[in-house]
């Protein structure tokens, strides 16, 4: 059963997580709420000069995560806190002397890890006055993505108007990304892809 396959990586020292479970098995044990069955990551706090490539201590943590079925981040607290009192141009040759990144350190990619655990994502909508993030399940529909919003956006849903925020940046408004024919229309079952800036058409 289940409960025997947990209670013998258990006995071997290994959490929960590592018990070769089918969907039943997993869905069966599930109120139990194990603490070691939670998805888990790892974080490292390193010196400066061991951000962009570890360190003996990272690389047996990383050995231990593995054998885990966990993920692992390397970040360093004292690098992220000189970030926040530089400008962008600072921040820029700061982390280049450090050989990494902005979407590369450790906090951003904390979150990035954390989302890509929970299997969530995100994307956009932005007006005149106003951009905003919402947060969703990927696997999400547009309508089940409008309804983040509010519950009539879903409900009276009649299109989704997207463009990539990668394109959108590049192109630099709208109505560009319009005449360059990168901005789509997207109708009920289109999947949101992470990244995406999306206007609801909808009536109620």
């Amino acid at each position: 059963s289940a409960l025997e396959k947990v209670k013998e990586v258990l006995l071997a020292d290994k959490p929960a997580r590592s018990a070769d479970l089918s969907e039943d098995e997993e869905n069966a044990i599930k109120s139990f709420g194990l603490l070691t069955k939670k998805k888990m990551i790892y974080a490292a706090n390193v010196a400066d000069s061991d951000l962009a490539d570890g360190n003996e201590l990272v690389e047996k943590l990383s050995a231990m995560a593995e054998g885990e079925g966990a993920k692992i981040v390397v970040v360093s607290a004292q690098v992220e806190a000189e970030l926040v009192e530089l400008d962008d141009e600072s921040r820029s040759e700061f982390l280049e002397s450090l050989g990494v990144s902005l979407q590369n350190t450790g906090l951003r990619k904390l979150v990035k890890e954390a989302y890509d655990l929970l299997g969530l994502q995100t994307y956009y909508t932005s007006g005149p006055t106003e951009s905003r993030a919402w947060t969703i399940r990927k696997g999400w529909t547009a309508p089940k993505a409008a309804g983040v919003i509010h519950n009539d956006f879903e409900r009276g849903f009649i299109r989704a108007e997207t463009v990539s925020y990668e394109n959108l940046v590049e192109c630099g408004s709208e109505q560009e990304a319009k005449s360059k024919g990168l901005l789509r229309s997207e109708g009920k079952e289109y999947v949101v892809q992470e990244g995406d800036v999306i206007e609801f058409r909808f009536n109620v």
